[in-house]
């Protein structure tokens, strides 16, 4: 591949480091493309490198047992995942497929905790990412033990939103996601999710975003 554009400098984590580091990180990666619906780990994989993303989207889910799909989150350009499996080597915690067609930079889990000992910069920004991560979960513990399906998906919702130029009580979701991914996203069945938000071509509308943010707070208040 070329490096002049398949490079670690495109990955905000390796943000401070200098050309000629990156261009060093460059060389110790293996460098893959992949198309779209396809699986880069599996839950419980045994292997340990970590992925950065240098073009495309990818989804995190895991799917239990009865066969019920979970979207954990997405991740785009710039960023990384597998570095869980790096720290501890353990089996990966969730699956990754792509939604787009991809290009990826497979770094070593030997090279990838190399680099974050040896960058404070990178480890600190690696530690803000597991807090991160750890928020995040613990947020949604609390969603699925104190809101009912519907109030679950107002909640996220306003996570996948942004406001709406020159209408600041407004937000819009777009691309709009569809019934099963956004079921999938907030663990309910895909026949839960209907009719709640306005529809626009090409988004979802959300009209009042502190209206739902008060509903949210009020019904994991009641519960």
């Amino acid at each position: 591949m070329n490096r002049r554009t398949e490079t670690l400098a495109r990955i905000n984590l390796f943000r401070s480091l200098d050309a000629a580091k990156i261009e060093l990180l460059d060389t110790q990666c293996f460098w893959q493309r992949a198309a779209r619906n396809q699986w880069i780990i599996d839950y419980q994989d045994t292997s340990n490198d970590v992925f950065f993303v240098v073009s495309g989207t990818l989804r995190v889910k895991i799917q239990s047992v009865a066969g019920r799909e979970v979207l954990l989150r997405e991740i785009n350009a710039g960023e990384f995942f597998g570095e869980l499996a790096a720290i501890d080597n353990q089996p990966r915690s969730s699956g990754i497929f792509t939604v787009t067609d991809v290009t990826l930079a497979r770094m070593p889990a030997s090279v990838f905790r190399a680099a974050v000992h040896a960058h404070p910069d990178v480890c600190d920004q690696l530690l803000e990412q597991l807090a991160g991560y750890v928020r995040t979960i613990s947020n949604r513990v609390t969603e699925y033990t104190t809101l009912d399906a519907r109030h679950r998906i107002y909640a996220e919702l306003l996570r996948l939103s942004r406001p709406e130029a020159g209408k600041p009580q407004q937000a819009v979701v777009s691309p709009p996601p569809v019934h099963a991914d956004l079921a999938a996203r907030v663990s309910i069945r895909r026949e839960s999710v209907t009719g709640l938000i306005e529809k626009r071509r090409g988004a979802l509308v959300l009209t009042d975003t502190a209206r739902l943010r008060k509903m949210v707070a009020e019904a994991s208040e009641v519960s």
